[in-house]
């Protein structure tokens, strides 16, 4: 039976990091435990934190429950997949594993042009950012190979090769870029990028990130803004007090603190960051609304 002690995972903000979301993804996505260990980016906070994780120097850095640290996200992707088979982290047919293989590992390296004009943002979507040829480029590269993914494997649900795999979580930033900047990409690539924005573990990093920590000045852009396109939450909002329905916080079980309502209705958490990760998006959390839903 494979170990189920939680991994150790250092990231960096949620909302900015497209590295971290990967790596979370690829536990989180997959039913993997996970304990997440933040730092602030542009901040001596990561090169502090990671000094328990040497040699590593970047987010995300794993370290598993013997201990090993694995400090890139293929070696991630791949470690994972052969402590946990059962997980599905790579198709099982090997034509399918092969192209999401291929896939993750050419999302690894290439893509420059788009990655440097489009910094990942969760925190908003813009209308119109004037991609350059290069990004063009890279999208027209995008396309061809999730087309190339589909045709290969006979792919019928969302997902480029079957399953959700390994290779959608490497192009889960890509998706959340296309839709921040309002790429211009054709039908199929936005069904593509839509699955991504409304699957259940990329709504809850980017609840997460609306909320986790504040604004960095580097992925600020001074152009005309658009709702963000995915889902859209229910409105819920934190208040002060105490008062909730429930006594005890849904994710962790400890006492009351932290209280938000919605639909008329008052939910109490352990601290600000419970409260405000469900308020950004209450759909995203299944112990919530198995709460809400109980009554």
């Amino acid at each position: 039976m494979s170990d189920q002690r939680p991994y150790d995972l250092v990231i960096g903000d949620r909302g900015y990091s497209s590295w971290s979301l990967r790596g979370w993804l690829l536990l989180e996505a997959f039913g993997l435990p996970v304990r997440c260990h933040r730092a602030q980016l542009y901040t001596e906070e990561l090169s502090t934190l990671l000094q328990d994780y040497a040699p590593a120097r970047l987010a995300p850095t794993l370290r598993t429950p013997d201990g090993t640290v694995i400090f890139e996200t293929l070696a991630i992707a791949e470690e994972l997949a052969s402590r946990h088979p059962e997980a599905g982290l790579w198709p099982s047919a090997p034509r399918a594993r092969a192209a999401a293989r291929s896939l993750a590992a050419e999302m690894h390296a290439g893509f420059s042009a788009l990655r440097s004009h489009c910094p990942m943002n969760l925190r908003v979507s813009y209308v119109d950012c004037g991609p350059p040829d290069p990004v063009l480029a890279d999208l027209a590269r995008l396309e061809t190979i999730w087309a190339w993914a589909r045709d290969t494997t006979g792919a019928q649900g969302p997902w480029l090769c079957g399953a959700y795999s390994a290779a959608d979580a490497f192009f889960a930033p890509i998706a959340a870029r296309i839709a921040g900047y309002n790429l211009p990409v054709g039908p199929a690539a936005m069904e593509y990028v839509a699955a991504h924005l409304a699957h259940p573990a990329f709504r809850r990093w980017r609840a997460m990130g609306l909320v986790d920590g504040p604004d960095q000045p580097f992925y600020r852009r001074d152009w005309p803004q658009r709702p963000w396109p995915g889902p859209q939450p229910l409105h819920a909002q934190p208040v002060p007090g105490t008062e909730a329905e429930n006594a005890a916080c849904p994710y962790s079980g400890r006492p009351v603190t932290h209280v938000l309502a919605l639909q008329g209705r008052r939910f109490g958490f352990c601290n600000a960051f419970c409260r405000d990760k469900t308020a950004a998006d209450p759909e995203a959390w299944p112990a919530f609304m198995a709460l809400v839903n109980a009554a």
